[in-house]
């Protein structure tokens, strides 16, 4: 008996003995995952060559925005697509559509409603949308086209990145 228990202790020891090696070299990810860079330059002009509308798309933001997702499709809506990761690590994208206006800004807003407040920026006046997941501001004057800034950033940085679009 004693040199079962004897043995079941010693097995128990180089088990514990053997799971702390491995959790030693094992890599721990501490924080949050690397997000991968996209480089969107080609997207940006296939899609201002095919769109009926002028593409937008920040210029000089720092290097701390980091683009993680870029697409045009054409044949919906001539639906354009530009998210960053912030530099308070929030999602904000651009989105641009020659499609119906309230269905684009109802889904690229997650449902944020109309606040009526109002911001001018550049000679252009941009609409506040709050919403429980996605806030917004959104150009609706343009005519053939809606550009919605949005995302889950402040609205600070939802500002800084209207203020860097440009279309061409």
């Amino acid at each position: 008996m004693q040199k079962t228990a004897r043995d079941m202790i010693l097995s128990l020891a180089l088990i514990v003995l053997a799971a702390g090696v491995v959790w030693l070299f094992i890599p721990h990810t501490d924080g949050e995952p690397d997000v991968k860079r996209v480089d969107y330059r080609v997207d940006l002009l296939t899609a201002r060559r095919a769109a009926s509308y002028p593409v937008a798309a920040p210029e000089g933001l720092s290097e701390q925005w980091k683009p993680t997702s870029v697409r045009y499709r054409g044949a919906e809506d001539e639906a354009w697509h530009l998210g960053f990761r912030s530099p308070d690590g929030e999602y904000v994208a651009v989105e641009q559509s020659a499609g119906k206006r309230t269905a684009f800004i109802e889904d690229t807003t997650q449902r944020a409603e109309k606040t009526g407040v109002t911001e001018r920026i550049d000679g252009r006046t941009w609409t506040r949308y709050e919403g429980d997941q996605y806030d917004a501001l959104v150009l609706e004057g343009t005519p053939g086209s809606t550009t919605v800034v949005t995302g889950t950033a402040s609205f600070e940085e939802l500002t800084t990145v209207v203020e860097a679009l440009r279309t061409e």
